[in-house]
């Protein structure tokens, strides 16, 4: 079996072949830190987590690298510094934001059972690598300085020689679609429209720093060079994967692509482009104006999606219930339903260790298909049906290495997972409930009276007392409540 990966660029799933096995480089777009993140911004965490686990698996954790960076300048940085620290200086103001931020990303992004990256490089730490990616940019005709500014010319470069990628090819977009789709900046300095910033001029409440290319004036970087001089600082002039939303295709990833690329007088800055899809919350894109913008914080503390507060488990088991490349509705039925998984699985488990503590070849079979993680999440329950009753301590023992390959699991009780999600005095809710009375009402259908108890036997463990009854017509009702 070899792994598999879908290429945006080249829009087909193709074997993964890294330019150095003993070195597989992979850089992510991490988070702007000047807010609490976001349950979208927790999608590609979460996805590239997994990859990062299997390539370690593949080619060992001291041959693989992975870089996720913060960005800690940008204008909503400085926004947010000045409205909530207007008595500190600028640049020490900001840094308490960022600070602030970073380690509230952190928190947020170990809850839900995901390994840190190798490096998390910050931006401001960079600068350098900027400039001298700004300055290759100038001197090899592919930018230019006006007004203070350093822009970069789309033209120019798909006017290069042909070592060079087209400008668009990441997008598959043409110059001219691109000008007819853009919000197009009218800047009087610019030479086209497709043209965009690399550097530019700090005002008087902005963080600067000494500008390149000969510019007197100080200033800051655009947000695209940002990444080409992270990933060139720690990767190198091309590597294996570059991950991120696909909100990031264009217009960050085709700029990335541009700069780095025109720098260094290579054909590709990364051998494979991976964009996990969008998330829209109970069928509705996310936003602040609808009222329904979640943020992985207050689904881990607060009762304000689906009545209840959430593990971080199951908030990862939920995201991995659908591929990484499709759009993912995010619900308060799927987290009652992976929560509901997860503990069954976790129960399962109890009492055997992970096996020789390596994924079984049931398990990678899937993974190794493009990160097809339904799929995996299918062979889960097949192990929890084999490793239930006990009768099997094999699949137990896959079951087990497999929740801890997958992050979903570290060796917690099924109960403290599970009732991390009770609304604190309330106990279960319907939503809670009603799955499982449903099941149980099917397996008395059905006459199997052993999977009937041992339903009832979970929910009362839930502190649910169940009665059972007839309705008016005679036909069998259920009903349940708190015990007291």
């Amino acid at each position: 079996m070899e792994l598999k990966l879908y290429d945006t660029l080249t829009r087909q799933k193709q074997p993964f072949r890294p330019l150095d096995p003993k070195n597989v480089r992979m850089y992510v777009c991490g988070p702007t830190v000047y807010d609490f993140a976001h349950i979208g911004n927790a999608r590609p965490v979460i996805v590239f987590d997994v990859l990062y686990r299997l390539l370690r698996h593949i080619y060992g954790a001291g041959h693989v690298k992975y870089v996720r960076n913060i960005t800690d300048v940008e204008d909503k940085i400085t926004a947010r510094a000045a409205r909530d620290y207007p008595a500190l200086p600028l640049n020490e103001a900001i840094r308490k934001v960022t600070e602030q931020t970073e380690q509230q990303f952190h928190d947020d992004v170990n809850a839900l059972g995901s390994l840190p990256p190798d490096v998390e490089p910050r931006a401001t730490e960079h600068i350098a690598e900027m400039r001298q990616i700004i300055e290759k940019l100038v001197q090899g005709g592919f930018a230019y300085v006006a007004e203070d500014h350093v822009l970069f010319s789309p033209e120019a470069m798909n006017a290069a020689n042909a070592v060079l990628p087209r400008y668009g090819a990441l997008s598959n977009r043409s110059l001219d679609e691109m000008i007819a789709g853009a919000r197009v900046d009218v800047a009087p300095y610019k030479r086209g429209n497709t043209d965009f910033v690399l550097w530019k001029p700090s005002g008087a409440g902005d963080p600067g720093w000494p500008s390149p290319a000969g510019i007197k004036t100080p200033g800051r970087p655009g947000w695209h060079v940002e990444c080409s001089a992270m990933a060139w600082k720690h990767l190198g002039e091309q590597f294996d994967i570059h991950g991120g939303g696909i909100d990031l295709v264009f217009p960050h990833h085709e700029n990335e692509v541009a700069q780095s690329c025109c720098a260094f007088h290579t054909p590709r800055m990364a051998t494979i482009w991976m964009h996990n899809g969008f998330l829209q919350v109970e069928s509705e894109k996310m936003s602040k104006s609808l009222g329904n913008f979640v943020t992985i914080r207050e689904l881990l503390d607060t009762n304000t999606f689906g009545g209840n507060r959430w593990h971080g488990y199951v908030l990862r088991l939920a995201m991995l219930m659908t591929h990484y490349r499709q759009p993912i509705d995010w619900t308060a039925d799927r987290l009652v339903d992976a929560r509901r998984m997860l503990k069954e699985w976790i129960d399962a488990v109890s009492g055997f260790d992970d096996g020789d503590g390596k994924p079984s070849a049931a398990l990678l079979e899937p993974l190794l298909d493009d990160l097809n993680t339904p799929a995996a999440v299918s062979v889960l329950h097949g192990l929890h049906r084999d490793a239930r009753g006990r009768t099997n301590p094999v699949a137990g023992a896959q079951l087990n290495g497999a929740l801890r390959f997958m992050g979903l699991w570290n060796g917690e009780s099924a109960d403290e997972i599970y009732n991390y999600g009770i609304k604190a005095g309330d106990g279960p809710s319907e939503h809670d409930v009603r799955p499982l009375l449903d099941a149980r009402a099917a397996a008395r259908a059905r006459k199997d009276f052993k999977e009937s108890d041992r339903i009832r036997d979970e929910l009362a463990k839930m502190g649910v007392v169940v009665k059972d009854g007839k309705d008016a017509n005679g036909n069998p009702v259920t009903t349940w409540e708190i015990a007291r």
